[in-house]
């Protein structure tokens, strides 16, 4: 008989439940934080909705809450009816009116048949994404053709960032109208002046991170640069570009999120008939709050998906460089 046969087996280690893994993750810790979100949300439907004309008098505490959460303009709608709001702008109407729990309720409700109309809050979504892009596009090269003359210059560095951070200064609520009326007088109407507005507000964080990207480097690797007898172009391109790709993918995402705010913005003051914000203006006009709600959360989804997908880019782009996950 060996020594390693007498010598008693390690314990196994007991696998975590599914529970135990779930909130180890984000999944679990979101999931509560939405379900608290959601249970202040119905309870405060009550006390917003109570004193409007349109509830009935009287009731039990039950019947007030059922009755709140049913009005068809209400001062705050529930969660429930912005989420059919969502499914009736997008894909239509039930094709039949069952109750919520039952099995022909869900399979009508996940039914969808979308037809590109004017109408279709999907439209408008496409409309105001067109521009965010756009936006997002010309800010970040704006951004990033910024850093790259702060850092390489002293003298644009004093003058420049002054001028960068009191742009910021300015309320795009007060600058819209302005860049809106300057831009059809000349004959611009359309995407590019939203587009205008959304550049405005998202080259700001994407200049300041590509400053502090480009700087990262240290003291010694610049050195070591001068060392080899790199040029500028030579250190710029292979020392300082590299470290400021995730300080530049940072301020992306808070700029890709930032631009489709200005591209709403945009689209209050210039009358236009198309895009989320024309939507909620619309809404605003006759009193339908469901469907200003429903134009909210579906920008909310929009902005979620682009981050996300700029952070998919950021990994592609990172695993590509080498980086360690």
């Amino acid at each position: 008989m060996t020594i390693d046969a007498a010598l008693p087996s390690p314990p196994r280690r007991k696998r975590p439940s599914i529970f135990a893994r779930i909130w180890a993750g984000q999944a679990g810790p979101v999931a509560v934080v939405c379900a608290a979100i959601l249970g202040f949300w119905y309870v405060m439907c009550l006390p917003m909705n109570g004193d409007l004309p349109s509830m009935p008098p009287g009731g039990t505490l039950a019947e007030r809450y059922a009755a709140a959460w049913a009005l068809d303009r209400p001062v705050l709608p529930a969660p429930h009816q912005v989420l059919m709001e969502l499914r009736t702008s997008t894909c239509g109407r039930l094709a039949s009116e069952a109750a919520f729990p039952s099995a022909e309720f869900i399979g009508n409700f996940f039914s969808c048949e979308i037809r590109w109309t004017p109408r279709n809050l999907l439209f408008h979504a496409v409309v105001t994404v067109s521009s965010t892009l756009v936006g997002f596009g010309l800010g970040a090269l704006l951004g990033i053709g910024l850093a790259v003359l702060i850092v390489h210059s002293v003298t644009l560095r004093k003058s420049l960032m002054p001028w960068i951070i009191a742009s910021q200064t300015i309320p795009i609520l007060a600058i819209a109208p302005i860049i809106i009326v300057v831009l059809a007088n000349q004959g611009i109407t359309g995407l590019l002046p939203k587009a205008i507005i959304s550049a405005y507000l998202c080259f700001f964080p994407v200049a300041i991170g590509m400053v502090k990207g480009l700087n990262s480097p240290d003291v010694l690797s610049l050195d070591l640069m001068r060392t080899y007898n790199a040029s500028r172009l030579e250190t710029f391109l292979k020392l300082r570009l590299p470290a400021a790709v995730p300080f530049l993918f940072a301020s992306l995402k808070v700029a890709i999120a930032i631009s489709l705010v200005g591209a709403i913005v945009g689209e209050l003051p210039s009358g236009a008939t198309a895009g989320l914000g024309a939507r909620m203006l619309s809404g605003s006009y006759y009193g339908q709050t469901v469907q200003i709600w429903a134009a909210l959360f579906l920008a909310a989804f929009v902005a979620a998906l682009m981050v996300a997908l700029v952070g998919v880019i950021e990994r592609g782009i990172l695993k590509a460089m080498g980086a360690r996950p």
